[in-house]
């Protein structure tokens, strides 16, 4: 069952281990309700976060230990279900264009879906926590080496090195976090300005593959003397 569905049931219906998901879900929403009225990750409190979510502080500890946890509960969860999807539209049969043009889709959707949670990624990755930015740059290796791996399944970029296909698609990574921001700001029902903005992040990332199409690989120069 589902989370979703789990909070649909009445809670006395609810297995153990369903109750206690509902209970943890609960509070990683209250904590990016919260963020939601233009707070900081680092100034929440457990006591609030548990009063947002309609608990007692005690719930809390049963859950996290404290809200570096909680946060790094929430960097997991962007990563795992992202980089699932992005994974799947990069899947054989369609051309690298295509490929690109549908990763831009579902990454463009998944922010839009996501909003709170990549406000908390974009502000925790540049400051805050010391603990979670490296939990953020953990899921950005993690993206990289997936990519890297896909790109090598499809048998693209052969000519390039394992080194050199994790600095393009590091390339690519630090691209798409960066355009979150920009996502996040589209004005709502501008579908003229969504249509431009995703056409040129495509744009964006195939100049990053044209490059990385053209690269190569530079020779250690002949010692001296």
């Amino acid at each position: 069952m589902t989370k979703s569905a789990a909070a649909a049931e009445p809670k006395d219906k609810l297995t153990r281990t369903e109750r206690k998901d509902l209970t943890r879900n609960s509070l990683l929403q209250a904590a990016l309700a919260l963020m939601g009225e233009g707070r900081s990750f680092t100034s929440l409190g457990i006591r609030e976060i548990a009063r947002e979510a309609a608990m007692v502080p005690n719930a809390f500890y049963r859950h996290f230990r404290n809200t570096d946890e909680l946060g790094l509960e929430l960097v997991e969860e962007m990563g795992i279900a992202l980089r699932r999807l992005l994974r799947d539209a990069r899947q054989t049969g369609a051309t690298d264009t295509d490929i690109v043009r549908r990763s831009v889709q579902v990454y463009h959707q998944y922010v839009i879906d996501n909003r709170l949670l990549f406000l908390f990624v974009s502000s925790e990755r540049s400051g805050g926590s010391r603990i979670l930015r490296m939990a953020i740059r953990n899921e950005v290796t993690h993206f990289t080496n997936e990519m890297a791996q896909d790109f090598r399944r499809l048998g693209a970029y052969r000519d390039l090195s394992t080194a050199s296909l994790q600095m393009v698609c590091g390339l690519i990574v630090t691209t798409m976090l960066a355009a979150a921001p920009e996502i996040l700001d589209l004005p709502p029902d501008q579908p003229l300005l969504e249509a431009e903005m995703t056409e040129n992040f495509v744009k964006q990332l195939q100049v990053v593959l044209l490059g990385a199409s053209m690269w190569r690989e530079s020779k250690r120069p002949a010692a001296l003397g």
